[in-house]
């Protein structure tokens, strides 16, 4: 119900157009399912948050069934649903969450004040010229899960 406030993207030229034309925000990516229920529970908390955000972030759903969008679930090596990923004035921004994988955050917020400071953590530090940033909530409220390499 709350993916309806918020953008949904479909298509290659829509990723790469609003990837391109957001500028001096954070661009929050959401990659998923509107039918999974743990996307529907992260939509929930992206679409409350971003009012909050929008002086310095928006908010983007890209639904990674659709065909066009592969090669950016292929780039971004989306194998868990829903992944986020951060961009700033068209640069990919990655965040240590304590986790292997600094690309994107696996999972869903646990509270929409968690959301907010992430973005504002990226955002003072994008805004710095920082491409990688500490993440700002405690290891409890990170979601943790297990890489998996194949063909290594």
């Amino acid at each position: 119900m709350s993916s309806y406030l918020l953008t949904v993207l479909t298509k290659k030229q829509e990723v790469d157009a609003i990837i391109r034309d957001t500028i001096d925000k954070v661009l929050v990516l959401r990659f998923g399912r509107a039918s999974d229920p743990v996307c529907l529970q992260l939509d929930d908390v992206l679409s409350k948050s971003a009012r909050e955000v929008s002086k310095f972030g928006s908010v983007a759903l890209v639904d990674i069934d659709s065909n066009e969008i592969q090669v950016y679930v292929k780039y971004f090596d989306i194998t868990f649903i829903p992944s986020t990923v951060f961009f700033f004035n068209a640069h990919h921004i990655k965040m240590d969450f304590g986790t292997a994988d600094h690309t994107k955050w696996v999972g869903a917020f646990h509270k929409k004040q968690d959301f907010i400071d992430v973005v504002e953590a990226i955002y003072r530090g994008a805004m710095k010229g920082k491409l990688i940033v500490s993440c700002p909530l405690p290891p409890e409220r990170i979601p943790k899960y297990q890489l998996l390499y194949k063909d290594v």
